[in-house]
């Protein structure tokens, strides 16, 4: 396996060897796609995250490569040899492949971007990144974000490029910068939101010096477009440890160029220490909600859990008796859930989504011991709607007490709930609440045409519907009849 660098080739441990070694084994794709450049004159290499993820034994189905091949011999390249090619990112030197390959006795679908050497910089003002592309993989390596991502395997020979080190970082877990980290972060401040994610996600350190950058220069994010801040914030909030990345925005001020809400948790306690850190509570939530996730990682319910008390500091009063309160802070933290997520350009379905559950996040604490009617449980039920399972969770997650009788005794009354939400589905059709008659019916019945009158009757009916449960047909032409007399 010939290698330039001899000092960092000593460094590859056998294990690490033999796992750079395996991801080109069971990637047949990467050798025939590297023999395809050679023979036109380039040269490619994998590199970035691809080599990392090998490395540490979590590679998937993506792959990324580097070339000094320009986009438009890219194509003139992969085109013939690809089962499907896309030029999204062209302007930025990328395109994207899409390739099937049989790996021993799977077929397996690969996910490819090859992209042209390059370096990118901002300038004081703009939010795009102005490109230019590089002669040489020296050149590409020294602007990537990490040393842990600056590291590259010279394909078809096998070559191992590691030039700033990343392959110790990796075994140290801790994150640097290739050059100065007020280099890195100039050329991209989006970067000091990718440190905090990539601590969340591999559970990295990050290296003192990078953090006293990310404090220095928080206010350079300003410059980044909402997308890409929602789109970096997304992958911390889904990684495997969100509160390590939240609490390092927080600590260096991104958060507040990015989320201000949730460092304006941290309210000073009062002089009786009567109410609990709400950032600690609420970080603590979300937590508990991940444990609750039975089909892998839920955006919706890991904003709705770190969202769900933004409310709190516009709503708290200090009462006569020394007591602390927040009424109302559902209602007022999910206008704010909505108008942060608007900002950051969330998609509409899921800023409903979120917002609603953040207001209806109290509402089974209305259930004391138990004593709910079937009505109130079933607009539990309507209000929720398909955000049911997930308010059940949120719900089961805001239990932080320390006081374990306390936590056991809303855990009880919880699963009463759910036991009566059960039963009622077995009598009714819960999940699709509706009157016992449609409008088309109304109007027969009523001998109208369409109408606000239709509406209003609709609505009627089901309330009595949330009321009394499931009507019969007779009863219910007799219950919109005698309302129908009312009106006049």
């Amino acid at each position: 396996m010939p290698n330039a660098n001899e000092e960092n080739l000593s460094a590859l441990s056998q294990v690490q060897h033999r796992a750079v070694s395996e991801l080109l084994r069971i990637a047949p794709v990467a050798d025939d796609l590297a023999r395809r450049f050679q023979e036109a004159g380039f040269s490619l290499a994998l590199v970035g995250g691809s080599v990392r993820d090998a490395l540490l034994g979590r590679l998937g189905n993506d792959l990324d490569f580097t070339t000094d091949a320009r986009p438009e011999d890219i194509l003139k390249i992969v085109r013939p040899w690809a089962d499907a090619v896309w030029e999204v990112g062209i302007a930025f030197g990328t395109v994207g492949v899409q390739k099937a390959a049989r790996v021993g006795d799977v077929d397996r679908s690969f996910q490819i971007e090859v992209t042209t050497y390059r370096s990118e910089a901002y300038d004081r003002t703009s939010r795009k990144p102005e490109v230019s592309y590089g002669d040489s993989i020296e050149q590409d390596l020294v602007r990537r974000d990490f040393t842990v991502n600056a590291m590259a395997v010279a394909l078809p020979e096998k070559e191992f490029i590691d030039p700033h080190g990343g392959l110790g970082d990796l075994g140290a877990r801790a994150l640097r910068t290739p050059g100065t980290p007020e280099e890195s972060f100039s050329d991209d401040p989006l970067r000091m939101m990718r440190a905090a994610r990539f601590a969340a996600q591999l559970d990295f350190e990050v290296a003192p010096e990078v953090v006293t950058a990310m404090k220095e220069m928080a206010d350079r994010l300003e410059i980044v477009s909402a997308e890409r801040v929602r789109d970096e914030l997304n992958k911390l909030i889904l990684s495997a440890h969100p509160r390590k990345g939240l609490s390092l925005l927080v600590d260096t001020g991104l958060a507040g160029h990015v989320l201000p809400e949730l460092p304006a948790l941290r309210l000073e306690s009062d002089e009786h220490h009567r109410h609990k850190d709400v950032y600690e509570h609420t970080l603590i939530v979300l937590e508990q909600a991940i444990e609750l996730e039975e089909n892998g990682p839920d955006l919706t319910l890991r904003l709705a859990a770190l969202l769900h008390d933004i409310g709190k500091p516009r709503t708290r009063r200090f009462e006569q008796d020394g007591r602390v309160s927040f009424h109302h802070h559902e209602v007022v933290g999910a206008k704010m859930t909505k108008k942060r997520m608007t900002a950051l350009k969330y998609s509409n379905e899921l800023v409903k989504d979120v917002s609603r559950l953040v207001e209806l996040h109290l509402r089974f604490h209305g259930y004391g011991t138990g004593d709910w009617t079937d009505s109130a449980v079933r607009r539990y039920v309507r209000d929720a709607g398909p955000l049911l399972e997930r308010l059940h969770q949120l719900t089961r997650s805001d239990c932080t007490t320390r006081n374990k009788r306390k936590a056991a005794a809303l855990s009880r009354a919880y699963d009463g709930l759910e036991e009566r939400i059960a039963q009622l589905k077995e009598r009714e059709e819960l999940d699709s609440i509706r009157p016992d008659l449609d409008g088309n019916q109304i109007m027969e019945i009523l001998g109208v045409g369409p109408g606000p009158v239709i509406g209003k009757a609709y609505k009627h009916l089901l309330e009595l519907r949330l009321e009394n449960g499931p009507m019969e047909y007779d009863a219910a032409v007799a219950a919109l009849k005698e309302w129908w007399a009312e009106q006049g």
